[in-house]
């Protein structure tokens, strides 16, 4: 579908920019640089390397400002402006979330979405925005991380983690085909949905040759699917995406596969959402939060409503429910599909199958990859956690984490200094909620997260900062501020 804005106001960002600078001013942010200057063996020491500079990374990166913690960088593979899924691989037309939402906003009104959408197209353009255009949130993206001049760098690449000299971390990272090392002292991995792991394809489409199948998280050229036949697997909003990109590329039919007998209807966390949830979901009991995820999970989350019709509107869109597959074969140019409800052809199929943590396909984290420390390894739900009636792989998978998005060892003592990574990305959820990854509580998740890090970093140098506090001598009175005198005398 095409994309299009309404016209800008002169002047209106700017305009919004002078007051973003006051506001900072007036709070007196971001806070002084406190943290002491580290170096190894003459290197420099960054204080923390944010892996990916989407959404997450850049609200991570504005509050560790707001704390003082200067001394880091935001690194992202992408170039600069394609960050994220938002104008890659993400297929649907507007954003599910309320226009409304404040977002990685980090507490300031000037911060907003709205702020931002009414300061560049108007109030009037605002009343009549419905949902928001996914070009027009990363664009906000790009604003925020320029208004607030957060210090990225685009194209590069993390390849390996490993432990240095002094306990500090060694990045193995590579940047226009050169390789470097940096070191920090925390690193905080904010890569997205699949950030400790990838798209999931069942095994029975990924056995097929390459050409004839893609995930919907993979880039595909639709204009190649044009008069030819589409099987799109799965019922989220990636498939209906999907589906109606291909439908709109001039596919001759889309196949909806769908395992489920009907498609999900109901979005439960968003039904309960609410600041209990996002600041009190991690103060659960283990058993608790497994009840919440997994009642979740089981129910899926609902493709949005416009998302359907966009796909129901084509006449040559069909939807097959309780058709799983059980296998698949090519028959020439084409690939058979056998399933419950029979068999049919298809050119092309898109597997909107999901994510899965597995940390075998990061190889970058391969060095302590063994060591991190899963729900799995330490914890078996019991039959009344489990409201689906079977141990959630996806659970089971997650990083138990600690109150910082840390990463835990699995056998103590094994990987000490695994404490210094931080998982602020969505295999986090099981752990602290959805505050790392969705759009309405990732200022709340930051903020968690920054606040952990900005305390580690002084308790690890207090030695140096309590040296500080005897040896600061700086006089606030002078001696000519008043004088002794004599007691008044009795009687």
């Amino acid at each position: 579908m095409t994309f299009s804005q309404p016209p800008e106001i002169p002047g209106g960002l700017a305009t919004l920019e002078s007051r973003v600078r006051q506001d900072l001013a007036w709070l007196d942010l971001p806070t002084r640089s406190w943290v002491p200057e580290r170096s190894v063996d003459g290197r420099h020491v960054l204080d923390v390397v944010v892996i990916g500079g989407g959404m997450a990374g850049l609200t991570a990166s504005g509050y560790l400002r707001r704390y003082g913690l200067l001394n880091h960088v935001v690194l992202d593979q992408a170039p600069a402006g394609q960050e994220g899924p938002w104008v890659t691989y993400a297929r649907m037309t507007t954003l599910r979330s309320p226009k409304t939402l404040s977002g990685p906003c980090m507490g300031l009104p000037g911060l907003t979405f709205r702020a931002w959408y009414e300061a560049r197209f108007g109030n009037v353009a605002w009343d009549g925005l419905d949902k928001i255009p996914r070009q027009t949130w990363m664009a906000y993206l790009e604003w925020l991380r320029s208004v607030l001049d957060l210090p990225v760098r685009n194209g590069v690449t993390l390849t390996n983690v490993a432990r240095a000299a002094d306990g500090v971390l060694a990045l193995t990272v590579v940047q226009g085909g050169i390789t470097e090392t940096l070191l920090c002292r925390h690193l905080v991995l904010a890569t997205g949905r699949d950030g400790l792991g990838g798209s999931y394809v069942p095994p029975v489409i990924a056995g097929l040759p390459r050409d004839y199948w893609r995930h919907s998280a993979d880039p595909i050229d639709f204009e190649a699917l044009k008069n030819r036949r589409v099987v799109v697997v799965g019922a989220g909003a990636s498939a209906m995406d999907n589906a109606a990109t291909a439908l709109e590329a001039g596919a001759a039919r889309v196949d909806m596969v769908i395992r489920r007998a009907t498609l999900p209807a109901i979005n439960k966390f968003t039904g309960i959402g609410s600041m209990g949830v996002v600041q009190g979901f991690v103060g659960l009991p283990d058993g608790w939060k497994w009840r919440f995820m997994d009642t979740v999970l089981d129910a899926q989350t609902p493709p949005p409503r416009p998302s359907v019709l966009r796909v129901s509107s084509h006449p040559n869109a069909f939807f097959h429910l309780s058709c799983s597959i059980d296998r698949l074969e090519m028959a020439g140019n084409a690939v058979r599909l056998h399933t419950p409800r029979g068999v049919m052809e298809t050119d092309f199929i898109i597997a909107a199958t999901g994510f899965c943590s597995d940390l075998s396909r990061r190889p970058e984290l391969a060095t302590i990859a063994p060591h991190i420390r899963l729900w799995k390894d330490r914890f078996t739900p019991t039959a009344q956690d489990m409201p689906s009636g079977h141990v959630s792989a996806e659970l089971a998978t997650s990083p138990d984490l600690g109150p910082g998005f840390e990463f835990l060892e699995k056998v103590p003592g094994s990987c000490p200094w695994l404490k210094y990574v931080h998982c602020f990305c969505f295999p986090a959820t099981l752990s602290h909620g959805k505050v790392s990854g969705d759009i309405p509580a990732i200022s709340d998740g930051a903020e968690r997260l920054a606040r952990h890090i900005t305390r580690a970093l002084f308790v690890e140098d207090r030695e140096t900062h309590y040296a500080n506090l005897v040896a600061f001598d700086t006089p606030e009175l002078r001696g000519d501020e008043w004088h002794d005198t004599p007691l008044p005398a009795i009687g």
